[in-house]
């Protein structure tokens, strides 16, 4: 993948921001830009977030920034981690990790929402040397403090050993404790847990209880923000009850089951890469796996790279292409089909556009682990949700994402739909 952001990262960053109460009245935003202008730092810092968001007032990015940063320079921690979010995304002002980093540490001992970016930085290497455990550690402060996300994201590193050894014990303290707060991940989670465990109707209910926390549809969009993923996720999982418990039927429907770790900032190709390798037998984590590419910590990958890598692991796959128009979708869905009939998954790289993405585009690696015939619908086992990472898309969404023209240098800027698969024997 081009080294840049991921967007499913930075969609689940982007639902992250704390919210304060919005002054939409005409004379309630007038109360407001003169407190703000007389100093109040919750005030600048509530003006930045109606100026950010368009409410009651026209939108302006950069004026929100100009605010937000008189706040955190007066030492309002919220502000800070405002600050701090926008040079760790690059939107509105040119992307600075080590700022961003400063900025988060300053405010994460006073906010919860900075400590649990002050852990997206120590785990995903943005601003600062990785450290797991410190990152970790971070997330489970915010956890205490009653930030679901923090609580999940730790329980599912615990989870699956990423960064950190595996602790099944801390990982379902932490995936109660998410649950507990009504985070739609930790529900998700908690209820995967259970369903392993054999608790199906625990699962049930925890998956009800996450699908009604956002709207949802018959199957999610792969750009949707994270807090509606995981609330659709919660709903999928409910009609795949049935198919994750019986035996696939070729031409009818297949399932897979993958490993499934959650992938660190911008690393979707090596954790896609690593689920793709612990289904074959590995125990590699995802960091493990970029590390024997020679792109930087936190930054996308080659899938040339990745390819070289998984040879180093002693892996066989190999990259197919197919052609981005109607009939290459044919004939890709036809080898996606054989594949998962005989019990394969396959790894394909999606591509998103429009003008909410650094540079007008984003891309994304994962996998395809099943598909429903009837219903014209393939399951997905994605890195940058919650586990156990499954999705249902449509065949239109499939056709419309599964592309991509800067998967690896070799690509030549050529659209294709990419795919790793496993080598026959």
């Amino acid at each position: 993948m081009k080294p840049s952001m991921s967007m499913h990262t930075l969609l689940r960053l982007s639902a992250l921001f704390f919210l304060f109460p919005i002054m939409t009245t005409a004379t309630e935003l007038d109360a407001l830009q003169t407190r703000a202008e007389n100093g109040d730092a919750a005030a600048q810092l509530s003006l930045a977030m109606a100026l950010r968001d368009g409410k009651g007032i026209a939108k302006n990015d950069a004026e929100a920034m100009q605010w937000a940063h008189k706040a955190a320079d007066q030492g309002n921690a919220e502000a800070q981690d405002f600050v701090g979010f926008a040079y760790l995304r690059g939107a509105v002002v040119k992307r600075n990790t080590a700022l961003a980093f400063a900025y988060f540490k300053e405010a994460a001992d006073e906010s919860a929402q900075a400590a649990f970016n002050l852990g997206q930085c120590y785990f995903g290497a943005q601003g600062t040397p990785q450290d797991c455990t410190k990152g970790i550690e971070w997330w489970e402060k915010a956890a205490a403090r009653g930030h679901g996300r923090a609580a999940a994201a730790a329980a599912m590193a615990y989870h699956a050993g990423e960064g950190i050894p595996r602790d099944a014990k801390k990982a379902r303290q932490l995936a109660e404790r998410a649950a507990e707060l009504e985070n739609a991940g930790g529900l998700v989670f908690l209820g995967e847990l259970q369903f392993q465990s054999g608790d199906i109707d625990a699962a049930k209910a925890n998956w009800t209880k996450a699908s009604k926390l956002q709207p949802t549809t018959a199957t999610g969009h792969p750009a949707q923000p994270s807090d509606n993923a995981s609330a659709q996720q919660g709903a999928d999982l409910l009609k795949l009850i049935e198919y994750r418990q019986r035996k696939s039927e070729p031409g009818k429907f297949a399932f897979v089951q993958m490993p499934h770790i959650l992938q660190g900032y911008n690393n979707c190709g090596s954790t896609a890469c690593a689920t793709f390798a612990r289904f074959q037998g590995s125990d590699i984590c995802g960091w493990d796996f970029k590390k024997l590419c020679p792109s930087p910590l936190g930054t996308g990958t080659d899938w040339w790279h990745l390819l070289d890598a998984s040879a180093k692991i002693g892996q066989k796959w190999k990259l197919v292409t197919y052609t981005p128009d109607d009939d290459g979708f044919e004939k890709a869905t036809a080898m996606l089909k054989s594949e998962l009939d005989a019990g394969r998954p396959v790894v394909v790289d999606f591509k998103y556009i429009g003008p909410q993405y650094a540079g007008g585009f984003a891309g994304h690696t994962l996998s395809v682990c099943g598909y429903i015939a009837k219903d014209d619908l393939y399951i997905l086992c994605n890195p940058a949700v919650v586990t156990p990472g499954l999705q249902l898309i449509t065949a239109a969404d499939l056709k419309n994402f599964w592309r991509s023209d800067y998967y690896g240098s070799k690509a030549n800027a050529v659209l294709s739909r990419p795919a790793f698969v496993i080598v026959k024997p």
